[in-house]
């Protein structure tokens, strides 16, 4: 059994049987969690997140979200790592922070590094379009960039599956997401699991 298909659902009471296989069985496990986010850097980051959650639950946008999310924690300069399929969006992003909530952005785009794909073993075939020049994506060169800025926190703008893991591993701060990358159903990539029956061609070839 996994939690995708549990009726019981014992994590959203206060009393009740834990279901075998339930996560909820390793008890350790469910302690050390708890201990470790209530370590200093976590507590405060996790109960603004709560408050967060509280305050603006189905009202707010995701944008701010994130904003009132860096006010309650003192943030006032974050980072922005984005593809460059997204660059309006990213101005958008940055205008929005700076002249709604006077917070500023650091942004970097993903082809930081002029890179060419050929460097790390991508051949011609295998790029998006073959016969041209193209460069390499650099997540972990967004990363050490906002790094070296000292953002507190960095967020992500569409950045493409794999890329957004390694961005994620090798930032210092914490990173939030605004959006995720689906070319395929603008940038909306819950749509599929809404219209699973109409999206089945897309799922497989």
């Amino acid at each position: 059994m996994h939690c995708d298909s549990c009726a019981n659902e014992r994590c959203k009471k206060t009393e009740g049987i834990i279901p075998k296989y339930c996560p909820m069985q390793y008890e350790e496990l469910v302690k050390e969690a708890n201990e470790i986010l209530q370590q200093e850097e976590n507590a405060k980051f996790f109960k603004a997140a709560a408050q967060i959650e509280a305050e603006g639950y189905g009202r707010w946008p995701r944008i701010r979200e994130i904003a009132e999310f860096c006010k309650k924690l003192g943030y006032t300069r974050i980072g922005l790592g984005f593809c460059t399929g997204l660059k309006k969006e990213a101005q958008t992003f940055c205008k929005i922070m700076k002249e709604y909530y006077g917070i500023e952005v650091v942004s970097v785009m993903c082809k930081m590094g002029a890179t060419q794909k050929e460097a790390f073993g991508i051949t011609d075939s295998e790029k998006v379009r073959s016969g041209t020049v193209e460069m390499s994506c650099n997540p972990v060169g967004q990363a050490l960039y906002l790094n070296k800025q000292g953002t507190p926190l960095n967020v992500s703008l569409g950045l493409c599956v794999g890329h957004d893991a390694l961005f994620n591993k090798y930032s210092d701060a914490f990173v939030v997401v605004m959006a995720v990358k689906d070319r395929a159903l603008a940038n909306n990539p819950m749509g599929v699991l809404y219209t699973e029956r109409y999206c089945a061609r897309m799922l497989k070839d």
